[in-house]
Order: C-alpha cells, then structure tokens, then sequence
C-alpha cells in the first residue's frame, strides 16, 4: 500500500461512515464488507484536476489540428449540444475515470447552447449516479468572433446571465462542508474567449461564495500572441491583472511561462493541472512541470478534453508526465534528466498534487480521518507480473483499468467492473450520442 507518504507491505485500511479509520499491516480488523487484494498495490484515488466530459460525444475529430484549427473545427458541432448529450458524454467520461481508478474528478464545462437547458444539472446527475466525486466548473464564453474572439457568436453568452447562472448553481449544488462529494466552480473558459470584465466579475463572484476558480492559461504560444497583441500582457500578467492569482485558483495547462513566471506562480500558491497527452496530442507544448514542483509550486494532472486525449485515464497521464519531464530535461541538457520526475513524484502529481489544486485537503493521501477514496490495482497480470518495484511498475506500465475502486468508502468497482453503471449501456449511449451531435 501507497499512501502517498510511505510504503506499507501487507498494509490494509478500516473504513467507516466514508472516512478512513484506521490503517496498518498483518492481520486486518474485521469489517461488514471486505475486499481482499493480495494481488494488488492500494493507492490513494486518483485526481482528475482539468477534463471537458461534454467532449466525449465528439471524440476523433480534426486528429491533426492545432488547438485553435481544432476548435475552430469543433465549435459548430459544439453547438448541437443539449442535455441528453451531455448526460452521455458524463457518464461515459465519468465511467472511464472510475475504472481508471480516479475517485476525484473535476470538468471544466463552458458551452451552454443558447435556448438548452439543463446542461449543469445533467453533469451533477451524473457523477451521482456513478458515485464519483466531483466538482464542476460552471464555465462561460462570452468573447464572440465579431468581438475579437475565438469562438462563433452564436456559442457566447450574454455577461449578467452568465454570472447569474453561475451563482444559482452555486446555491443549488455547493457544498463545502469536509469529506464533501460536490462542490462548484467558477469557470471563464480563456483569454481568448471571454472579456477582462468578465474575468474580473467571475472571480469578485466566486470569492463572495468561498468557492474556487479555474481557466487555461498559457496553453500555446497562439494564446500567447492573442494577449500580446490584444492586451500588451503575457497571458500571466493578465490574469495577475484582473485578479486570478492566489491560493484558491489553479489552470489548466501553463505550459509557456518563463523563468520569472515559473516562481511567481509558485509565490502565489497558483495551482498547475499539466495535461501531458492533450498537449502532445495538439502540438502544443510540454508543461515546465520540473520546474514548477522545483519552485515549489502545486500541480496536479489532468485528462483534458477527450476530444483531445481520446483516452480519460489518469494513470496513463503519470506515465506521459514521467516521460515527458525527462525529455524535457535532456533537451535541456541536464546531467540528472533520467531524475527529472520519478515515479513516485509522478503519484504524487496523479493524488496529492490534483487534489490540492482543487482544494481538497481531506483526499489525495491515504491517512486516518480522510476520505475513504482508494484505487486497487493489480500487479499480477501479464504487464506487471514480476516487476522489482510494483509501484514503479504500474507508473511505467500504466494499468488499463483499476482491480477496484472505493469512492467515500462505497465500493464503485469490483473485479475491474463498474458496479454503479452498465458498461455497455454506458457505450451504447455515448456512441448514440455521438452519432446524434454529427448529424443534427
């Protein structure tokens, strides 16, 4: 067992009222229901810090694109959306996560169709349908193509009814008391597709509730040139300027930060959620994530949008995290390139490091009095099956599927079989609703 301090052989955890109760090795207590897993190394579950579920319905799209080709080829069909779609793509998403051994996820959602109701709510209703813990990112789009921006005018939003309906998502669905399984956030999509004034208003919103804030930032060197030429500040200043630095907010990305930048994030306990594959996958860089955890920054991994990381699986973003920083580091030249990031830091980023960009200081470890939120995988199987170091192992051979999951103390995968949801009525539904989104 890895919880996320130290190593326990023969270790086991007593879980009670969703919280873990005690830990130790040998003999365990007994208990009403137990999962034995001699087979398997337990970990704290895994962290999900940046995703767009409603992305699912649109998986395979313009596969050579760079980001903005890739949006600009996809926000006609984005339009399409309705609350059908989105509870497909959600649970689809939210079901690849659970057996990916990810009990924490968040989703960054800012397409709200004009005339669509329901978009919000369908996502809720899906992590609780599954069991997963989450935190959904009321996201927005209001900067138009007639204004300067990215996106079509038909897909922004109107500035008060956004920050209205974010608010009453807030009221309906926060909940910040510990061990939490819900808790909103605030979410402008981007520099390039929504207004300063909205960035300023989101974040003088989102701190009269106590809740969190979220966006991308310097995720290409295309985002960098818009706020040049548009702002004459680097995406970093600008949101220094409008007040998006402090402890409570964390972005996706932050691949193109200078040396400076690297340490002013860190000083103003900004959190990172590096989203590897997404950014090889659309060429868009590789996130300084050495240099960050070197500073003394908080980062955390994402999946990102699975329209642009076609598999949702957080251990598959250790092992590209782990890869990547010591690419990085070679390139550089650096002597200790192969110790850039190790596999055990790369745990960390894929625990402890997601759950402190979202907030959560009750998940992300496995210790007394936190959330019982564990991923079992096994390390008898024909990809780790005498590996020196299973722990090493499952990072550097990362595991297709969790063995079993338990998400605040419910177990929500058995046997590497969702207990919560029909695996297959899951992909039915989402292929429907794929087909749907193309053709409307």
């Amino acid at each position: 067992m890895f919880t996320g301090h130290q190593e326990i052989a023969d270790g086991w955890l007593l879980v009670r009222d969703g919280l873990i109760a005690e830990l130790g090795s040998g003999v365990p207590p007994t208990a009403d229901e137990v999962i034995t897993a001699g087979n398997c190394v337990a970990v704290p579950g895994l962290v999900n810090a940046h995703d767009h579920m409603y992305q699912w319905a649109t998986r395979g799209y313009a596969p050579d694109g760079t980001l903005f080709e890739w949006l600009r080829t996809l926000y006609p069909i984005w339009a399409r959306l309705d609350a059908d779609i989105v509870h497909a793509a959600a649970r689809a998403a939210m079901a690849r996560l659970l057996l990916s051994g990810c009990t924490l996820s968040t989703d960054h959602h800012y397409v709200f169709p004009r005339g669509q109701v329901g978009i919000f709510e369908a996502l809720v209703d899906s992590a609780r349908e599954l069991g997963l813990r989450f935190h959904p990112c009321r996201g927005s789009m209001s900067l138009g193509e007639s204004r300067g921006g990215l996106p079509p005018d038909s897909l922004v939003e109107v500035e008060d009814a956004i920050l209205a309906d974010t608010e009453a998502m807030i009221k309906r669905f926060h909940d910040p008391s510990p061990g939490s399984m819900c808790r909103v956030v605030v979410a402008p999509c981007s520099p390039f597709s929504v207004t300063p004034e909205l960035m300023r208003e989101s974040a003088a919103l989102a701190r009269r509730h106590g809740v969190r804030l979220h966006t991308h930032v310097a995720e290409t060197l295309g985002e960098e040139r818009f706020c040049i030429e548009r702002f004459n500040r680097r995406p970093l200043e600008l949101m220094e300027d409008l007040g998006w630095t402090g402890d409570d907010v964390w972005y996706a990305h932050g691949i193109h930060l200078d040396d400076a930048e690297v340490v002013r994030v860190a000083e103003a306990k900004i959190g990172i959620a590096h989203c590897p594959s997404s950014n090889m996958r659309l060429g868009a860089g590789a996130c300084r994530v050495e240099d960050l955890l070197r500073a003394g920054a908080q980062v955390g991994l994402g999946v990102d949008g699975s329209a642009s990381n076609e598999d949702a699986n957080i251990a598959t973003e250790m092992h590209q995290a782990l890869y990547l920083a010591r690419v990085r580091a070679a390139i550089r030249e650096r002597d200790d390139a192969p110790t850039a990031l190790d596999a055990r830091g790369a745990w960390r980023l894929a625990t402890a490091g997601g759950a402190a960009c979202l907030g959560r200081d009750d998940c992300g470890t496995l210790e007394v009095g936190k959330c019982a939120d564990v991923a079992l995988f096994r390390v008898d199987d024909l990809a780790h099956a005498g590996m020196a170091d299973p722990l090493a192992g499952l990072a550097l051979a990362p595991p297709a599927r969790a063995e079993a999951v338990v998400v605040n103390g419910k177990v929500v995968v058995r046997d590497g079989r969702l207990l919560t949801a029909d695996e297959d009525e899951v992909a039915r539904d989402i292929a429907t609703a794929s087909r749907a989104i193309s053709r409307a």
